[in-house]
């Protein structure tokens, strides 16, 4: 009984009445369709203008600043580069000895480290510095490459995967596998960095999702919980978010804070069913959100709250409300699996 308020609440704000159980789910299959026949054709096109709080406050500064250094680059293109390489964490070192929030390996640090903050040092494990240089040596590469056909930032993303050479070579990105991937991943995620231009397509799995999570409704919260039969099928927040569109075929990463950048940001205006709704206690970090839902409809979403509490439908309108991601299945693909 405890959730036939909101539930009804949820149906009179949505202007609908349907049945129970799979009459809600059949609405949001065909609400999401209709909208998504409508809306055919648009996109969520890349933007010189980052998305809210998808970049550190600390150094959205920077990003805004060098991501505008040449036409091959852009801020979310530099961020995307900097979430793929650390996460946007300074302290960051790899086995391959890569260093700092860019991931430079000394060798190549030393030739084009940079004196980004002009305190009379290069330093790569300040951001300082080691954001200015990733793109400065994002430009460098470019201009390497500028006279081979083809998109100019692909072939710069290819430059700094596989060799300005091995551009120059193949006339364009060069046939590995690795290399078409990088590209394809830094390119997909600068999309989840832009404040999109334009509304947002829809996915067609989001009512497949809201279906898996509707069918959890009043299954008691587990932290760490990911719907395991040891775990008696109970979930956290982002466990159950990534069930539910594990269930229709998408892959996302565990954490709420790295679900946000599985696709690109519709505005509060323009959410739509399926979509991923974010909650953060420092609106200026995606990388503090602490809590994530499944948005329904009429300002509701699907979540599983807290301990103690029961996955249920609550508002999403709260003074800690985040943003939003529309789940794309390639956004999601090109996320890291090692932030």
């Amino acid at each position: 009984m405890g959730e036939s308020w909101p539930m009804r609440k949820l149906w009179v704000g949505a202007g609908v009445a349907v049945a129970l159980g799979m009459g809600f789910v059949m609405l949001l299959v065909v609400g999401v369709y209709v909208i998504a026949g409508n809306l055919a054709g648009g996109s969520g096109g890349g933007s010189k203008k980052l998305a809210k709080g998808s970049v550190p406050a600390a150094y959205q500064p920077l990003v805004q600043k060098w991501g505008n250094l040449c036409p091959a680059i852009n801020p979310a293109l530099l961020a995307a580069q900097l979430y793929q390489e650390s996460g946007f964490n300074p302290r960051a070192q790899s086995h391959a000895a890569a260093q700092g929030i860019a991931q430079f390996i000394p060798g190549t640090w030393a030739t084009h480290g940079i004196d980004g903050d002009g305190d009379g040092d290069r330093d790569v494990w300040d951001p300082k510095d080691a954001i200015p240089s990733a793109a400065s040596y994002d430009c460098s590469l470019a201009s390497y490459v500028k006279d081979v056909p083809g998109n100019p930032t692909e072939n710069m993303l290819a430059s700094y995967n596989a060799g300005a050479y091995a551009v120059i070579k193949y006339q364009g990105v060069p046939p590995y596998k690795e290399t078409q991937n990088y590209v394809k991943v830094i390119t997909t995620l600068e999309k989840s960095f832009a404040a999109p231009e334009t509304r947002v397509d829809p996915s067609e799995q989001a009512a497949g999702a809201i279906a898996y999570a509707q069918e959890k409704l009043g299954t008691p919260y587990l932290w760490g919980g990911n719907g395991t039969a040891d775990q008696g099928g109970r979930f956290d927040c982002s466990g159950l978010t990534k069930a539910a569109y594990e269930s229709v075929g998408i892959e996302l990463p565990r954490v709420a804070n790295d679900q946000y950048n599985a696709g690109p940001h519709p505005g509060r205006d323009e959410l739509l069913p399926g979509d991923l709704v974010f909650f953060s206690d420092d609106l200026t970090n995606s990388r503090a959100i602490r809590h994530v839902g499944m948005y329904v409809g009429g300002g509701y979403m699907i979540n599983a709250p807290r301990p103690g509490a029961v996955i249920r439908f609550d508002p999403i309108d709260t003074p800690d409300y985040f943003g939003a991601t529309r789940v794309t299945e390639d956004g999601a693909k090109a996320l890291p699996t090692t932030v």
